[in-house]
């Protein structure tokens, strides 16, 4: 069970390393292709016996603006973990998660404030007797805020989670997360996000709450690298998450 929890997919979202989305679109006709990285770690004491939690995902996620202010978003994660309780292996398991499909509509632009509505689905291509996936269809949905105010931009959002699944997870989540953007110096951001999710575990009190710090840089117009560093606020959230990634548009 500690390996299906800490292997159950979460969200692709733009703008890595944030989980927090933004509102933007990428225009009619127009690409994105996301590329990223996130390694995981945790330890804990449960009932007297150490457990310690590795693993990450690779994701991909390809952006097509069909029309100018809304995206179709195609998202491909690849999944992989290991527990081990006293030192002894209880879980190994990697491979292909749940792939999702969302549609991204901004429905409101004036004055710096963007407003944006994303709902999607998600399928279980994911193995579920080995944790990678819900082994059912879930869907989502989700309200974008977004501010600029240069040189710093702010993210809000808010949203409710199917999560359909056959692991007698709760099936009812909320997600809420604020992040936020500064521009230092020319293509160069310092990028903070916080944030806390119902925790789909129905025997843990508490919700899992992160804060995320990292920097995004733009090599060039169309091309902008990224890293980051998650931290668990509580007890029920990972611990630490580095992450890393790369965006592409055309």
């Amino acid at each position: 069970m500690l390996g299906l929890v800490m292997l159950a997919p979460g969200m692709v979202w733009a703008a890595h390393p944030l989980i927090t989305d933004d509102a933007g679109t990428q225009g009619k006709g127009k690409f994105q292709l996301e590329v990223n990285g996130q390694y995981d770690s945790d330890k804990e004491t449960v009932g007297g016996v150490s457990v310690k939690s590795t693993g990450g995902q690779a994701g991909a996620t390809l952006s097509y603006g069909f029309i100018e202010n809304a995206d179709l978003v195609l998202n491909l994660p690849y999944v992989w973990g290991k527990v081990t309780e006293d030192g002894f292996s209880v879980y190994d398991e990697k491979g292909l998660s749940d792939i999702s499909f969302e549609v991204k509509w901004r429905f409101f632009e004036k004055d710096g404030l963007s407003l944006a509505l994303k709902p999607g689905i998600s399928f279980p291509t994911g193995d579920d007797e080995k944790g990678l996936g819900t082994g059912k269809t879930g869907y989502h949905f989700f309200l974008i805020g977004s501010k600029e105010i240069a040189p710093m931009a702010f993210h809000a959002n808010l949203g409710y989670i199917r999560n359909e699944n056959k692991a007698d997870e709760e099936v009812n989540l909320w997600h809420a997360s604020l992040a936020t953007t500064y521009e230092v110096v020319k293509d160069l951001k310092l990028v903070g996000n916080i944030g806390m999710e119902k925790n789909p575990d129905k025997t843990v009190a508490n919700d899992p709450a992160f804060l995320i710090v990292g920097v995004i840089y733009a090599v060039a117009e169309n091309i902008d690298l990224d890293a980051g560093v998650k931290y668990g606020l509580n007890s029920s959230e990972t611990d630490m998450s580095l992450l890393a990634g790369a965006a592409f548009r055309f």
